[in-house]
């Protein structure tokens, strides 16, 4: 069911303001007609009546005073002449409210006036009546033709609604085409038709580009462990040979050295896949233990490099798979120890969050924007291929972890990684 800040009650919405705002002009039209009725209409009447009386009496007519229901005309000298309450009245139009409410125009023609009271009361009570019965009217007439307009609209977009719950729903992992062929989808119009048609294909290429990604990865991580172990077997064997030089010796360190990279930078893309295909075995990870072991690998792939000093203030457990933090720490380590040649590498565990702070070269700012791009490794290049930094993004960003890079230049790196629903243990 969609919600509120859907499309469907977007326009629900919509339809119902535009009804309140002519509902609105609708009173007020009918409250102006109420006033110009009762200060325009009756006002001239009286007025066109006095002139009318004037007139019979110029032409030596009847001149006897005009007594109806609603209109009573007083002259001094006629029947019981004018009233006390209304002989001081001035020629013009005057508003009386007792004894009932009334109007009354005082119209004076050669030093004689007569006074014209016409009974207002009845006319508002009509006003009321023939006012009402056409306002409700109206407002019926506005009210059900939004309603009619809603549910023909709410028709008209339905395809459009059951298409994005279609979308809501597909898995990102494995989306599946056919779930947007709903019945709402195949019974609209040509243009949903066409609109879902390429939403279907779309979903299908992305599918098939993802499944090529991971066939990909998973082959070539697969292919490259062969030549590794080859590699390492050999170095094993050079290495037990004791007449070696001393440059030889060096050469066969560097060589160990890289082999070391590769195999990582391979297992990191064989999990990628393996992740995004079938998801890895997740536990309760020890960041303390993974800190460790990951500080003495480090050493061992680049020695005399800087020294590493852990500050923990508590144990860090994350909900992952091993694998894939030993990767990310891993790389974050490797990275920082590569880059300080003096100084030292100081790894602080405090509550959720693993700090690891160097005092390498350092980055300027419009550097630390572009690190995370494949095979970016700084201006002071040292060993790697680059893409360990990207690989680190994509896993935090997979898991939802949060990572956080500052550096300047001269003064080192601080990079900051944030495990929201990590458990933390005293070390006691």
């Amino acid at each position: 069911m969609m919600t509120d800040r859907g499309l469907t009650g977007r326009l629900g919405r919509e339809l119902l303001r535009q009804a309140f705002y002519i509902s609105i002009a609708v009173l007020v039209s009918m409250f102006v007609v109420g006033l110009l009725v009762e200060d325009v209409l009756i006002e001239q009447a009286l007025e066109g009546e006095a002139d009318y009386y004037w007139q019979r009496v110029a032409r030596g007519g009847d001149d006897s005073l005009p007594d109806t229901q609603n209109l009573t005309v007083y002259r001094s000298g006629y029947g019981d002449g004018v009233p006390q309450s209304l002989a001081g009245l001035p020629p013009g139009f005057h508003r009386r409210e007792a004894p009932r409410e009334s109007i009354v125009y005082v119209s004076e023609r050669d030093g004689q006036r007569i006074y014209l009271q016409f009974e207002s009361e009845q006319v508002d009570e009509l006003v009321l009546i023939f006012g009402t019965v056409p306002l409700a009217l109206a407002l019926i007439v506005i009210y059900l033709s939004t309603w009619l307009a809603y549910r023909v609209s709410r028709r008209a977009v339905s395809p459009v609604v059951s298409l994005a719950q279609a979308v809501r729903q597909l898995d990102p992992e494995a989306p599946d085409p056919t779930m947007l062929r709903t019945e709402e989808v195949l019974d609209s119009d040509d243009d949903i038709r066409v609109l879902a048609g390429a939403l279907e294909d779309l979903v299908m290429r992305i599918r098939e580009f993802t499944e090529r990604e991971r066939q990909f990865t998973r082959d070539a991580s697969h292919e490259l462990r062969t030549p590794l172990t080859v590699i390492k077997m050999a170095l094993e064997r050079l290495d037990r040979d004791q007449a070696l030089a001393g440059d030889t010796r060096e050469m066969l360190t560097r060589i160990r050295n890289s082999a070391e990279d590769m195999e990582s930078l391979t297992e990191a893309f064989l999990m990628l896949a393996r992740e995004l295909e079938q998801g890895l075995a997740r536990d309760w990870i020890d960041v303390n233990e993974i800190v460790g072991s990951e500080i003495e690998r480090a050493s061992l792939v680049t020695p005399g490099g800087a020294r590493c000093h852990v500050e923990q203030s508590n144990r860090l457990l994350v909900f992952a798979p091993a694998k894939i933090v030993e990767s990310v720490i891993g790389n974050l380590l490797r990275n920082a120890v590569a880059y300080t040649d003096r100084g030292e590498v100081r790894v602080v565990i405090h509550d959720d969050t693993l700090v690891i702070e160097d005092t390498g070269p350092g980055m300027p700012a419009e550097e630390i924007g572009k690190i995370f791009k494949p095979f970016m490794r700084g201006q002071r290049r040292r060993g790697g291929y680059g893409v360990g930094l990207t690989i680190v993004k994509r896993l935090t960003e997979r898991f939802g972890w949060l990572l956080r890079i500052d550096s300047e230049p001269g003064r080192g790196t601080r990079v900051e990684v944030r495990f929201p629903e990590a458990r933390t243990h005293s070390l006691t």
